[in-house]
């Protein structure tokens, strides 16, 4: 058996374990998703959203890139996040980075990765907004931590940036922001920043909605 085929035979025992324990579950998924979380991460494969916050299919909507980031030319994301917002009606949204995350280790080094590079350029920006702060960490460890932090901040930032999360806060006074930093070593979500619907942010990114 391939490993692939090895994916496929756990999904049909998976799927009819679901159906043994609740016989109407698929029927229910089937008919709407009603998430109240839109979660933005890390495609790392050690940090998927519903294992570790135990959430269920339907719970949380999803959205990962390398490092967790926003970037206000990422059509990917700008789909997903009006999608969310205005037709999900999710009320918090999630940016969840990791310690230990290899984009952002890669960020902080002068290798040239081809391609990843141009994506990569949203963190060493993120580094050199912090740079005093970042540069006075000695232990390159807890230096790469605190950049993990710092970025989870500002991508925060960037999803407040947004005229979607402005107008929704304006109608509707939601959706929440949350920045979070999950720990490989210990299993453990550590939340760091948060901004609560109609937050002022600098005026420059402030849209007159009218």
């Amino acid at each position: 058996m391939t490993v692939y085929e090895k994916l496929l035979q756990e999904n049909k025992a998976w799927a009819k374990d679901q159906v043994e324990k609740d016989p109407d579950y698929f029927k229910r998924l089937e008919q709407i998703q009603q998430p109240e979380f839109l979660w933005i991460g890390c495609s790392d494969s050690r940090v998927p959203a519903d294992k570790i916050t135990c959430t269920q299919p339907g719970e949380i909507f999803v959205h990962r890139n390398i490092a967790n980031v926003v970037v206000h030319t990422d059509v990917n994301f700008a789909s997903v996040l009006e999608y969310a917002v205005e037709v999900l009606k999710v009320k918090h949204v999630i940016v969840c980075g990791h310690y230990g995350c290899g984009g952002v280790r890669a960020a902080m080094s002068n290798q040239d990765l081809g391609v990843i590079n141009k994506w990569l350029r949203n963190i060493k920006d993120v580094y050199r907004i912090h740079r005093v702060e970042l540069d006075n960490i000695t232990d390159e460890n807890k230096r790469a931590d605190r950049l993990v932090e710092l970025n989870v901040k500002e991508q925060v930032m960037n999803v407040a940036k947004t005229s979607i999360i402005q107008k929704a806060w304006k109608n509707d006074n939601r959706p929440h922001l949350h920045g979070w930093v999950y720990g490989l070593n210990d299993g453990i979500i550590n939340p760091i920043f948060e901004m609560e619907p109609n937050t002022h942010i600098d005026p420059l990114y402030e849209y007159d909605l009218g």
